[in-house]
């Protein structure tokens, strides 16, 4: 039985960004600027565009510049998850913030990386795409060869019904793009502390339960100051080319 999308989010932008410094050194890499707009908000634009009525950003670095940034936007609306004291990691920090994500699946997506949509908005197809009964996380996947400034290999591998394996040096491995659904239910044995969505993304595996949807678009990382102008170039591309 299909679900209806996810209205919540959670938002990772808690990272310390040292490759990107010296631009980090006075900001919160989410509030990098790439084609005119932050990171941060090529995230949450995309939310907003998916119809998410809240977003649940965790932060740690320049906490209070990320705050102040996400007090100014009108949709989704913001709720600040404070890790100050001590970076949780991305699983952690997820598992801190589940009083205010509820018990519906909810949407993760990563505040340093983001894509430019062809056709129908990616997110809304990752939720067109999920069913609770079958799947405990869909992880929203890119073609290497439709993505700027990733150098590593793939992470995943797709099967025909759309469960995943892990790629290891396979290259036809996908990346996993840094925007997911999960059910709130993969988290009910966590551990306190610090801890790596990898754990789950291992589990769900195990379980077969991790699925993968194939962005339809151009996804874009940027880890150094010198990746921008690449990261730029690549903006311009995709919004000029014919959907």
């Amino acid at each position: 039985m299909r679900s209806t999308a996810p209205k919540l989010a959670m938002v990772l932008a808690a990272g310390l960004g040292k490759r990107m410094r010296p631009i980090t050194d006075t900001i919160p890499k989410p509030l990098v600027r790439v084609a005119g707009k932050t990171l941060l908000d090529w995230c949450l634009d995309s939310l907003a565009e998916a119809g998410v009525g809240k977003a649940v950003v965790n932060v740690h670095y320049f906490p209070e510049q990320i705050a102040a940034h996400a007090a100014a936007r009108k949709t989704p609306a913001i709720v600040i998850s404070d890790e100050s004291a001590g970076l949780l990691d991305s699983a952690g920090g997820i598992v801190k913030a589940l009083p205010e994500l509820g018990r519906e699946p909810f949407f993760i997506v990563n505040a340093d990386t983001f894509w430019i949509d062809r056709g129908k908005p990616n997110l809304e197809r990752l939720a067109g795409a999920w069913d609770a009964a079958a799947m405990d996380m869909l992880l929203m996947l890119a073609d290497r060869r439709r993505a700027t400034g990733h150098t590593g290999g793939g992470d995943f591998l797709c099967c025909p019904d759309g469960r995943l394996r892990r790629s290891a040096s396979d290259p036809a491995g996908m990346i996993y793009a840094g925007a997911a659904i999960v059910h709130p239910r993969v988290f009910a044995d966590a551990p306190p502390g610090a801890h790596s969505l990898n754990l789950y993304f291992d589990a769900a595996i195990t379980a077969g339960r991790l699925f993968g949807l194939e962005m339809d678009g151009h996804w874009i990382t940027v880890g150094t100051p010198d990746a921008i102008p690449l990261a730029e170039a690549a903006v311009a591309r995709a919004m000029a080319a014919p959907v």
